[in-house]
């Protein structure tokens, strides 16, 4: 379609300053869980993104009044009348978000029921859910599969349980918060997801009335609360875009200041981007004084001149390379003197939209092998999970198709850093976990125009 492509006019460096807003993977979280509470919650900071608008639409959909509230970006929930909704409405949304199935909690907590349409989201593997229904089960969850959809119940309520999770799931261990916190008793959760993002969820959570507590080794304990109320909460800053603006102010010889980015979250990847040659400079926040104005901290990141180094990474759940960062940071790295290693450990099948980048002129190699420090759960499984970057590449202009958000962008890099006009197809992919980021290219000195 022809009102879904960008026209890229490659080759300037990126210039200027952006702002990002609360973390894509925190705010759809924070959202559903509004549905807990038995009055309003807050959200402050949300970011005008497709699967914002995605769980907005279920919530009205389950009797959540869903308000802007008088900020920019805020958002009030009002979950006093939840009820339910029919599958057709439902379905509506079917494919269009993976979100859904963390409403399975909160639902059987306020209706007794819930019904789950066919996922969604990118096609970067399997990601299965049985991790999630497996969990719903232990709590007490009866589980229906029909060709629609799930339909869940709790005959007898939702009880408090033991749960190893067999990979630290960032989906599956919201899935235990959001479903633990009012169930009868208490549950231990082993081997937990600890992103900050999850820790910014309890947060949530706590502040709502539940009990939480996050122990060493990855073991959260959960006490349940008969019931919750409203919240008001400024998520985190999205770590996953302020480090793709970094990757793009690197890849095209640039300097991107990223305002709202917070280091602490960020030092994994800051900590890549130094050894490969970028530089960034962390800006504190300062508050208004009497005579002056005020100013909102970030992190200024650019490419000093000079030639960039090839590295080796891992990426891994938190605190390790976050898989998020690997896609736009490897176009960086095709502009890298020597051999550059990618193991991806989290995503078995995330390293497709390397085929792109080769067509551009890059030279990359994928493999079956665990290219790492240790084997992964992908090893000998056939799956294409190691790259090797030869560089520097110098990239030409070409016509790109987004097969999903991460390499949606990555794609986007690699045309603003190539030579001459590229066409990229499938952009608005991108809107669904980047705020307005072409007003954003042209704030930062980008040549791009639909056609």
């Amino acid at each position: 379609m022809t009102d879904d492509v960008l026209v890229v006019h490659g080759g300037t460096p990126l210039q200027g300053r952006i702002r990002v807003r609360g973390a894509k993977n925190l705010v759809s979280k924070a959202m559903v869980a509004a549905l807990l509470g038995d009055s309003p919650s807050r959200l402050f900071d949300v970011p005008k993104i497709r699967d914002v608008e995605v769980v907005r639409g279920l919530l009205g959909l389950h009797g959540v009044k869903v308000s802007d509230g008088v900020e920019d970006g805020e958002l009030v929930f009002d979950p006093a009348n939840v009820e339910s909704a029919s599958t057709d409405q439902i379905n509506v949304h079917a494919g269009s978000s993976r979100i859904p199935i963390l409403f399975c909690g909160p639902l059987l907590h306020r209706l007794g029921h819930a019904f789950i349409p066919d996922l969604g989201g990118c096609h970067i593997g399997p990601r299965p859910i049985d991790f999630h229904l497996q969990a719903l089960r232990e709590f007490g969850a009866t589980v229906e599969k029909t060709p629609e959809g799930l339909h869940l119940s709790a005959p007898n309520g939702l009880h408090g349980t033991k749960f190893a999770l067999p990979y630290p799931s960032v989906g599956a261990t919201e899935q235990v918060l959001l479903t633990a916190v009012m169930a009868e008793g208490v549950t231990e959760l082993r081997n937990a997801a600890v992103e900050p993002e999850i820790i910014d969820l309890i947060c949530v959570l706590q502040k709502m009335g539940a009990i939480i507590k996050v122990h060493t080794d990855r073991v959260i304990e959960i006490q349940g609360v008969p019931k919750l109320h409203g919240y008001t909460h400024r998520p985190i800053p999205d770590r996953i875009e302020a480090a793709s603006w970094a990757a793009a102010a690197l890849a095209t010889r640039g300097h991107v200041e990223v305002l709202g980015a917070e280091q602490a979250d960020m030092m994994t990847f800051l900590n890549v981007f130094r050894s490969i040659g970028g530089e960034y400079e962390v800006t504190d926040t300062r508050p208004p004084r009497p005579g002056q104005p005020g100013q909102e901290g970030g992190i200024r990141f650019w490419h000093p001149g000079g030639e960039l180094q090839a590295t080796a990474l891992e990426t891994d759940v938190h605190p390790g390379f976050m898989t998020d960062w690997q896609q736009p940071l490897v176009v960086a790295l095709t502009q890298a003197r020597g051999l550059s290693i990618v193991h991806e450990t989290v995503y078995e099948q995330r390293l497709g939209y390397t085929e792109a980048l080769n067509s551009m002129g890059a030279n990359i190699q994928v493999y079956r092998d665990c290219l790492g420090g240790t084997p992964c759960r992908f090893g000998r499984r056939n799956f294409k999970h190691s790259a090797v970057i030869a560089g520097p590449s110098k990239l030409h202009a070409a016509d790109l198709v987004i097969p999903d958000l991460r390499a949606g962008f990555s794609h986007l890099i690699a045309a603003l850093a190539a030579e001459g006009t590229s066409r990229v197809y499938g952009v608005d992919l991108i809107n669904r976990g980047y705020e307005d980021f072409e007003a954003k290219l042209a704030d930062l000195g980008a040549h791009v125009e639909r056609p």
